[in-house]
């Protein structure tokens, strides 16, 4: 286990990235071009970005990213 110091405005900049980063994602996976492997391996990025985000982020923010598996599927199916 690995730990490390940072302040509000790092955190902030942390919860941006993570952010943007899993919105890109989330547009990826609606995309019908991208096969399903590739589909596979993104959702499993964004469940790490996920569980790193929840960590400093509120209930609320969190719940704005949370995914069920039912959007899981309709995005996995195409």
């Amino acid at each position: 286990m690995l730990a490390f110091l940072v302040d509000n405005r790092e955190i902030k900049e942390l919860e941006y990235l993570l952010k943007r980063e899993m919105d890109e994602i989330l547009h990826d996976l609606g995309d019908s071009r991208i096969n399903v492997e590739i589909k596979s391996s993104m959702e499993e990025r964004y469940q790490v970005l996920f569980n790193f985000f929840k960590r400093f982020a509120s209930k609320r923010e969190c719940s704005k990213y949370l995914r069920t598996k039912k959007y899981k599927e309709r995005n996995m199916v195409r």
